[in-house]
């Protein structure tokens, strides 16, 4: 981080954990900059971070003050809940967190991505050779939309989940996240107000920052996921566009809604006219048997956008992506055609090729069962190293695991030790907009276990004992 962050993040701290109450003044300029050897620049970037965050408020002439309602409660996933909409500033922490992710030493707890190892890359190259040798010369320009034989193969999966989409509906993307970024493009101007989850995936934060649009905070509980109350609360309050949410194995927390609350929440967002970007990128990834229903397959409206991509479940190289766009599908079909025109043909006709013939089920069989086996590992790891006070919620599908720490615990000091000693991690203030959960932590269980990431569960357990992560 940079030194105004690093002012910044300590103040936050101690104003969430109410060492420094509401209402009390913060130190001037000339004693931050005593105190951390910094330039005047330097210390007004912390203080108007912290105004950013809604932490603090600015009295002229007077000072900084700790602004009212900015001592967080003790649980994290109720915070924010009465926040109005805040401008985003995330990308530099998801940049500097995840460019220390990269190193190929470094054992990948931290990661969005399960090990490559795990996917049929020998048998989509069969199918790539295949699907490219039947190419037409026009397909370049008859398939900007997206390929006819893919999108007929996503529609056949829709119908295999127990509701029909219509191949006219689907627009190909270069992976899922070009989905859920023009579908936010289609529905909202620079300024308008997006609902998002608290924790919640950084890239909604990250796209909301390009757009410069405002984002309200909907809290996530770990084990019944988005708060429905507070969503209605805040679209009562709020001038609300857009919401951008993951009802099915949520990143970081895992979680999901069980089928009456997408039903609840597809029909409160359909009373107030409110698409919904719905992000389901791990729904093949669930452990029980059936695969759980999107939210869109309640929506009678068309203000559902879906979106997903085989990145997660197939070929994380290939790129490709969908949405299922409702009512805006022609809107992001133009943005589409605006913006990157065309997602790659070959790997859309590779893909389409062994989703007819490669065994995708079968492929999906094992890859769900790795998972399944490689949490177990985890779990027991974190049990045989961790101490007793810490918590974690089991995930029914995808490969994160949403560990709470000790209250104490500063998990961007963690983060940065860890990454010393080897070991990435996703600290907790990398899904909130406001740099919450400071005592959280997510980690990826996606990678066949051995003995190295036993070895790293070890040494996450020594770190939280060094007094320098904690207040």
């Amino acid at each position: 981080m940079n030194r105004f962050e690093t002012i910044a993040n300590n103040l936050a701290e101690q104003i969430r954990s109410g060492h420094i109450p509401v209402g009390t003044k913060l130190p001037s300029l000339r004693q931050i900059i005593s105190q951390y050897g910094v330039s005047q620049t330097t210390v007004f970037r912390a203080y108007y971070l912290l105004e950013q965050w809604g932490l603090v408020r600015a009295e002229e002439r007077a000072g900084y003050f700790v602004a009212p309602g900015a001592t967080l409660g003790a649980t994290p996933a109720t915070n924010n809940r009465e926040d109005s909409p805040k401008k985003v500033d995330i990308s530099d922490l998801v940049f500097s967190v995840l460019e220390s992710t990269r190193h190929p030493d470094i054992v990948p707890f931290g990661s969005a991505f399960p090990s490559p190892k795990l996917f049929p890359s020998a048998r989509l190259l069969k199918s790539l050779v295949a699907g490219t040798r039947s190419l037409s010369p026009w397909s370049t320009v008859e398939d900007l939309p997206g390929s006819d034989h893919l999108r007929q193969q996503i529609g056949l999966r829709y119908i295999g989940t127990g509701f029909a989409v219509g191949a006219d509906e689907i627009i190909v993307t270069n992976g899922a996240l070009e989905a859920l970024n023009l579908c936010l493009m289609a529905v909202t101007r620079p300024g308008d107000v997006v609902a998002v989850e608290a924790p919640g995936f950084y890239a909604a934060l990250q796209a909301i920052e390009r757009l410069d649009l405002r984002a309200v905070e909907i809290p996530v509980d770990p084990v019944t996921g988005l708060d429905l109350d507070a969503l209605r609360s805040s679209l009562e309050q709020h001038p609300i566009k857009a919401c951008w949410f993951m009802p099915n194995f949520q990143n970081p927390t895992g979680t999901s809604l069980t089928m009456e609350k997408k039903r609840t929440l597809v029909e409160m967002l359909r009373e107030k006219q409110v698409p919904l970007i719905e992000d389901d990128v791990y729904q093949e990834l669930h452990f029980s048997r059936e695969r759980p229903l999107p939210a869109k397959a309640f929506d009678t409206a068309g203000l559902v956008m879906h979106c997903s991509s085989f990145s997660k479940t197939l070929a994380p190289g290939y790129r490709i992506g969908w949405a299922a766009a409702g009512r805006f599908a022609d809107k992001v079909r133009r943005l589409k055609l605006m913006t990157t025109l065309s997602a790659c043909i070959p790997a859309q006709a590779g893909l389409a090729d062994y989703l007819q013939h490669g065994g995708y089920d079968r492929h999906l069989r094992s890859l769900r069962s790795s998972f399944q086996a490689q949490l177990e590992q985890m779990e027991e790891a974190l049990r045989k190293w961790l101490p007793d006070d810490i918590k974690w919620t089991r995930p029914d599908g995808g490969y994160m695991l949403w560990l709470q720490l000790p209250q104490s615990i500063r998990a961007m000091e963690l983060h940065s030790r860890a990454i010393e000693r080897g070991v990435s991690i996703a600290p907790g203030p990398l899904f909130s907009l406001r740099h919450s959960f400071q005592n959280c932590v997510r980690l990826n269980f996606g990678h066949p276990w051995d003995a190295r990431y036993e070895r790293a569960v070890k040494i996450f357990a020594d770190i939280l004992d060094d007094p320098s992560v904690h207040d």
